[in-house]
C-alpha cells in the first residue's frame, strides 16, 4: 500500500517504541517522515533506518512541551519537507507512584509532555493544514490517549488526568475542525511492550492485584500493531473518522 504518497507526516515520540514504529510504517506507505523526538541521537537513529529501507525521513529535535522549541521545529519541518498533512503525537511519559508521595515537579513533568506537549503541537500544525484544506488538501492528527485516560488505575494520577486531557482535546479539537479540512482523532492503547512501559517503575508494595484490572489477559500488544491502527486512521480509508478515541487494548476497557 501507498496510502500516504506525496504526504509529509510528523512523528513525536519517534526515537523509540510506538513512534519509532508509527515513523516506520508511515515511511513504508509513501510518507516523507519528520521524526521528531527529544534525544535527537535517537530521531537520528529512525531515521536512518527509514531512509535504509528505502523510505524518506528527516530528524529534528524538539520538546513538545515548549512553544519556541515546537514553533521554531515544525516551521523548520515545512520549509525543509513541505505542509505537515499529518501529525501524531506519541510523545509521552509516565510514572508510577503512590498519589501521596507524588511531587509538584514530576506532575508538571507528566502534565507537560503528555497534554501540553499533544496541544501545542496541534496548535504549531494547524494553520499548515488549513493552508492545505483551503488548497484542496488538509490534514490528519491523531493523537495518543491511552486506556487510563478512560479509566482509573492506580499510582497514576498525572497519567491518567493527562491522558484523559488528551481524549477530551481531541474531541474539542475534532467538533472545531470537522468542517475546516482537518480530521482530529486518537487512540487509547493498553499496555505495549515498549521502553516506555518499562520505565514506569513500581511503587513499594504494590502487587499484581493491583494491577489485574487494567491489564490484559493476553498480554501487552507490539508497538507494531497500534502503528497499523494509527497508520488507518491517518489514511483517505479513515476519512469519515471524527473526534473518535479508538481502544485497542487487549479487551481492558470493554469490562
Amino acid at each position: 500500500m501507498a496510502r500516504f504518497t506525496d504526504r509529509v507526516a510528523i512523528v513525536t515520540g519517534a526515537g523509540s517504541g510506538l513512534g519509532r514504529a508509527t515513523a516506520v510504517r508511515l515511511a513504508s506507505e509513501g510518507a516523507t517522515v519528520a521524526v521528531l523526538d527529544l534525544n535527537e541521537t535517537a530521531a537520528k537513529e529512525t531515521a536512518n533506518a527509514i531512509e535504509s529501507d528505502g523510505g524518506s525521513a528527516r530528524s529534528y529535535g524538539v520538546d513538545v512541551g515548549d512553544w519556541s522549541s515546537v514553533e521554531s521545529t515544525v516551521g523548520a519541518v515545512a520549509g525543509d519537507l513541505g505542509r505537515p498533512q499529518v501529525l501524531v503525537n506519541c510523545a509521552g511519559v509516565g510514572t508510577f507512584v503512590r498519589t501521596e508521595d507524588e511531587s509538584a515537579e514530576n506532575w508538571a513533568r507528566i502534565i507537560g509532555v503528555n497534554l501540553t506537549g499533544t496541544f501545542l503541537m496541534c496548535r504549531a500544525v494547524l494553520p499548515h493544514m488549513l493552508a492545505s484544506a483551503g488548497e484542496g488538501g488538509g490534514g490528519v492528527i491523531v493523537n495518543v490517549a491511552s486506556n487510563a485516560g478512560l479509566m482509573g488505575q492506580p499510582y497514576s494520577a498525572a497519567y491518567c488526568a493527562s491522558k484523559g486531557g488528551v481524549v477530551n482535546l481531541t474531541r474539542a479539537l475534532g467538533v472545531e475542525y470537522r468542517a475546516r479540512g482537518v480530521r482530529v482523532n486518537a487512540i487509547a492503547p493498553g499496555g505495549m511492550n515498549t521502553p516506555m512501559i518499562e520505565s514506569f517503575g513500581f511503587p513499594e508494595g504494590a502487587t499484581a492485584r493491583d494491577f489485574a484490572a487494567v491489564t490484559s489477559p493476553i498480554g501487552y500488544a507490539e508497538p507494531e500493531e497500534q502503528a497499523g491502527l494509527i497508520a488507518f486512521i491517518a489514511s483517505d480509508e479513515g476519512r469519515y473518522m471524527v473526534g473518535q478515541i479508538v481502544s485497542m487494548d487487549g479487551g481492558i476497557t470493554c469490562g
